[in-house]
């Protein structure tokens, strides 16, 4: 009798088990019209056509770690166009989570040039190729007091960097979607249109961070605005142009104190760190009172049980408005009447999406291919490749023959 009921209890939490995991692999959709759900599940809702929904795919600091990827904001609107805002270390695998087809995420908006902003650059340029997107790469991003501490630079060093493993997809995929197409503007031009296609118009302006050469944006579409700072010391600029923004995200490093517990920091390095080069919670709410926005979203900090109460009082004491303090998978769905805030439900066991546009055969006759000393040490076993091959062909209806 026991055995039964501890045999009926297990299969009970197994069956709840499946229950749960099948809800978040296989949620319902959300038609258009209908009350949101409490949670965003990716790929389940469609946008209104006056709607913008913001998702952060990497809110931590400098370091990446598994609950935070560095620096990366995804705004999708709904005219279908989406568009990223930085793209940190850690922050493509947030990215793909979000299921959406690669070929979408062909818009990249870079604010400067720190690894925990671009770390993630190559995974979503060669990443997204392997992930069937099949358009080039649209990359815009600011020029630097030199040239060497430009976007085209990086970008371009970034290309030669990898020549090895472009050269070795030719042939071998589809590989329409490895062009890079960079837009490098001028550092210093104020509330610059960087950007205007569809009814969306982007802005730059000078931001104060490490070097010159660090900006911020506004994204303008349909009466509605999105301001990201990306990092900055607060500054004129800012202050100006993202006055009553409907959605402002603005770094909020960790405090001094954070620093110097935390990250064993000297207390010089974490005054320096956590008030000059980076904006403290302190400043934040200072910014956050002055522009007032609708919904102020604040990010760059380790997000924990025992740091957020630490950020929050210190923000508090200057600003009291609507405010995220920011983690990732965290969703904001934006219109005129209303932001609600919600958390994603990501599946783990993401595969890649299929291209829009549709992925083609490669040419094969471009392959750059192996030099005699390798291509002889090929061990063949061909009756078993015949088999996959003929298998292939007989369950696909193609025609694809083995290489001789």
């Amino acid at each position: 009798m026991k055995k039964t009921i501890l045999a009926f209890a297990a299969g009970f939490l197994v069956a709840i088990g499946l229950v749960v995991f099948l809800a978040l692999k296989e949620a319902p959709s959300t038609p258009k019209g209908d009350k949101m759900m409490d949670v965003y599940y990716p790929g389940t809702e469609e946008l209104a056509p006056n709607e913008m929904r913001v998702v952060a795919l990497g809110t931590g600091m400098p370091n990446a770690r598994p609950k935070q990827a560095a620096t990366c904001f995804l705004v999708e609107l709904g005219n279908g166009d989406k568009f990223l805002f930085d793209i940190g270390t850690g922050s493509a695998e947030r990215l793909s989570a979000m299921k959406i087809p690669m070929d979408y995420l062909d818009k990249l908006f870079i604010g400067h040039l720190h690894s925990d902003h671009i770390g993630d650059l190559d995974a979503l340029w060669i990443g997204g190729v392997v992930g069937n997107r099949v358009t080039p790469l649209r990359v815009w991003g600011p020029s630097g007091a030199e040239d060497k501490y430009g976007t085209k630079y990086m970008a371009e060093h970034l290309q030669k960097a990898y020549t090895w493993d472009v050269d070795g997809r030719v042939g071998n995929t589809d590989t329409r979607g490895l062009s890079m197409e960079v837009t490098e503007f001028n550092y210093k031009q104020v509330n610059e249109i960087v950007y205007q296609e569809n009814g969306v118009t982007i802005r730059s302006f000078p931001a104060i961070h490490a070097l010159d050469g660090s900006i911020s944006y506004t994204l303008e579409w349909n009466g509605l605005k999105f301001a990201f700072s990306s990092d900055t010391y607060p500054n004129k600029w800012w202050m100006e142009y993202t006055k009553n923004s409907d959605i402002a995200i603005h770094e909020c490093f960790a405090s001094p104190k954070i620093l110097i517990e935390k990250q064993k920091f000297p207390p010089q390095t974490a005054l320096n760190v956590g008030t000059q080069v980076h904006t403290s919670p302190a400043q934040f709410g200072k910014v956050m009172a002055e522009i007032n926005p609708r919904m102020a979203v604040a990010y760059h900090f380790f997000n924990d049980y025992d740091t957020q109460p630490l950020v929050l009082q210190d923000i508090r004491e200057t600003y009291d408005g609507a405010m995220s303090l920011a983690i990732d998978y965290m969703v904001w769905n934006v219109t005129k009447e209303k932001i609600t805030t919600r958390m994603a439900a990501i599946d783990e066991d993401i595969w890649p999406q299929p291209s829009v546009l549709g992925v083609k055969p490669p040419d094969q006759s471009k392959r750059i291919g192996f030099s005699k000393y390798i291509w002889d040490a090929r061990v063949n076993y061909s009756e078993v490749l015949k088999k996959i091959y003929d298998d292939i062909n007989n369950e696909y209806g193609s025609n694809v023959e083995l290489p001789k």
